[in-house]
């Protein structure tokens, strides 16, 4: 119930009548008049528990005690404090009641009226033939707050702090200003207010959450704010940081590829949309969770806190407010077609994607990143390498509120770029410009690494790995006929081959009927040239034979060249024949597997004393 001019001999009022600074309002207004106000140790007990968590209801009820001391000389009432303190256990249970229940039983005892704004405890009193009075935690609506000033159409964010001026960032993602607002320091007392503001309207309105509170801090969503709240000791002062989105965009204002429109709504599925903080990351999710919701998806979001401004038919969940476990269950059981990551931070966050992606949910995550890139190597470490491109399989860099780049991802077994021999390949995730459909970056495994290397293009006209692979394999076949051959591909069907003049008749034969078997033998046009023509020249060291010691153990064999042969090229030949090319080591050796064919050969060459003979 709620009645003006209410006049009481005794009131007791319970702990969510101070927290919520109620009574201090009803008395200034004389909606309330009593002579005696009575108060249970154990609200000042729980408001002094909350108050040493760091919690900001501790502080505001601590307070509006204040504010009732002193209204009680100007309104001529007596302020008692009555009751035993609790107990610690009885503190811990305050949430069970145990606390509500010692109120009520101190307002029996002195005959004295209760007030309360919790329904719970007001059933509970009437049930118990304690007089109360209701009064329900009025609906504030949008008021505006006093936070609310440092802000217009233009402004970002407020940064306000103790003993400094207030600013403001004003602009656009990516083409901002940091402004001061005003030439007064402001004072601690002010943050104070504008806190204390800003936690009640987070308590009463619809819109409004608390979405952490720790000792120090305390991060709100409140309408389209989102707003951390930070407090000695976490910090060395009081301060508030202020977020607003500036614009709401819809998917057609991005101006989209026609080529990513289709893939975004045909077949994306795991999507992550990076960017560095400011640049519109959250701007573009939000467009791009209300064009699924348009198109009848089930659509859900996992946010800490919950600020992404989105309509009523897009269910919002606050991890903050349950674990990793409790949102893979609800998830996977309300059969979501979408559900929006925003922000990925911890381990936690980047398993909990993948986990629900490899389930089949279709995920869109929001991270933190500096390139596009970079968005992707977050996940390395954290998730198996060739799992990632069944987890993300589209990156969206955002930069000044724009696309800036998207990256594809998938899966193969190749060489990776720059490396030559055959038996190097490998399980490769191939990372392309989505656009243009180039190599961008590979990711594969190197020794115990897992490694994410840039693929050059500076325009030079490069091999590919497959020509590469190509011209190695056709060298071996000229070496037959010349150690100094050396091969350049022009194209997939054609190759120039450079050799000394004097093995050209040799290679070319009677009647070109040499060169044509090697060129069906190789299914490949092929020219050959004097060695030295088209500024091509022989290495220092080519031709040159180079001493070695053999040492043969239980597994391999090892060929031991001197520390300056170290990363060459080395032929190996046997009675002339050309046999092999191997790299040598770092410390000059070349090791080769007993158990190989090439290994075989080798040894079998040693016991019937062949000449090997060896060339850089």
């Amino acid at each position: 119930m709620s009645n003006e001019n209410i006049v009481l001999e005794k009131i007791v009022p319970d702990t969510s009548v101070i927290i919520e600074g109620l009574l201090s309002e009803k008395i200034s207004n004389k909606e309330v008049i009593a002579n005696e106000i009575i108060l249970h140790e154990a609200v000042l007990a729980e408001l002094e528990h909350q108050a040493n968590l760091g919690k900001a209801i501790g502080f505001l009820g601590l307070d509006e005690i204040k504010k009732i001391k002193e209204f009680s000389a100007k309104h001529d009432y007596l302020l008692s404090f009555k009751g035993e303190r609790p107990r610690a256990s009885e503190i811990r249970y305050a949430s069970l009641g145990e606390i509500d229940s010692l109120i009520r039983q101190l307002a029996f005892d002195e005959d004295a009226t209760l007030i309360t704004s919790d329904k719970v405890q007001s059933e509970v009193a009437l049930a118990r033939s304690v007089k109360v009075i209701y009064f329900k935690k009025p609906d504030k609506g949008l008021k505006k707050l006093k936070l609310e000033k440092f802000f217009d159409e233009t402004t970002m964010s407020v940064h306000l702090r103790e003993n400094v001026m207030p600013y403001a960032k004003k602009g656009m993602p990516g083409k901002w200003s940091f402004i001061s607002l005003r030439k007064s320091l402001l004072k601690q007392e002010e943050i104070q207010d504008i806190s204390r503001e800003i936690i009640e309207d987070a308590k009463l309105r619809r819109d409004g959450f608390i979405e952490i509170e720790r000792e120090g801090s305390t991060i709100v969503q409140l309408g389209n704010f989102r707003i951390v709240i930070t407090r000695p000791p976490f910090s060395d002062g009081w301060e508030i940081t202020a977020v607003r989105p500036v614009r709401r965009l819809v998917l057609d204002d991005y101006k989209l590829s026609e080529k990513l429109m289709r893939k975004i709504a045909e077949q994306a599925e795991g999507i992550l949309v990076a960017g560095s903080p400011g640049m519109g990351k959250s701007t573009f999710s939000q467009a791009l969770a209300e064009y699924y919701a348009a198109k009848d998806k089930i659509v859900k979001t996992v946010e800490a806190p919950r600020d992404l401004i989105l309509p009523d038919n897009i269910t919002q969940y606050a991890i903050s407010h349950a674990d990793a476990q409790e949102i893979h269950d609800i998830l996977l059981l309300s059969r979501p077609d979408y559900t929006f990551f925003d922000e990925m931070r911890n381990t936690d966050d980047f398993k909990l994607f993948a986990d629900l992606r490899l389930a089949g949910v279709g995920m869109v995550g929001v991270v933190h990143a500096t390139n596009p890139i970079d968005a992707i190597q977050r996940f390395i470490g954290r998730v198996e390498m060739g799992v990632i491109p069944q987890i993300i399989d589209t990156v969206v860099f955002v930069k000044d509120g724009f696309i800036n780049k998207v990256l594809s991802l998938k899966m193969t077994v190749k060489v990776p770029s720059g490396m030559t021999e055959a038996d190097l390949a490998r399980p490769v995730v191939v990372v392309n410009d989505f656009e243009t459909g180039k190599l961008a970056y590979e990711i594969y495994s190197y020794g115990e690494q897992t490694v994410v290397v840039p693929v050059q293009d500076n325009g030079a006209k490069q091999p590919k790995g497959v020509h590469k692979l190509a011209a190695y394999t056709i060298e071996d076949e000229f070496k037959k006929y010349s150690r100094e051959a050396q091969v350049e591909i022009i194209s997939d069907n054609k190759c120039v081959v450079y050799v000394p003049e004097r093995d050209i008749a040799k290679i070319i034969g009677k009647q070109g009927k040499n060169i044509d078997m090697i060129e069906k033998t190789l299914g490949m046009s092929i020219e050959v040239r004097e060695l030295g023509s088209e500024n091509k020249k022989t290495d220092m060291t080519a031709n040159q034979e180079i001493p070695y010691k053999t040492d043969i153990d239980k597994k391999s064999i090892t060929l031991d060249l001197d520390i300056q042969m170290q990363n060459k090229d080395v032929h190996i030949y046997i009675d002339d024949k050309f046999l092999m090319t191997a790299k040598a080591g770092k410390t000059g050796l070349i090791k080769i597997k007993k158990s190989n064919n090439i290994g075989k050969l080798i040894l079998d060459s040693i016991n019937r004393g062949s000449k090997i003979k060896l060339y850089v």
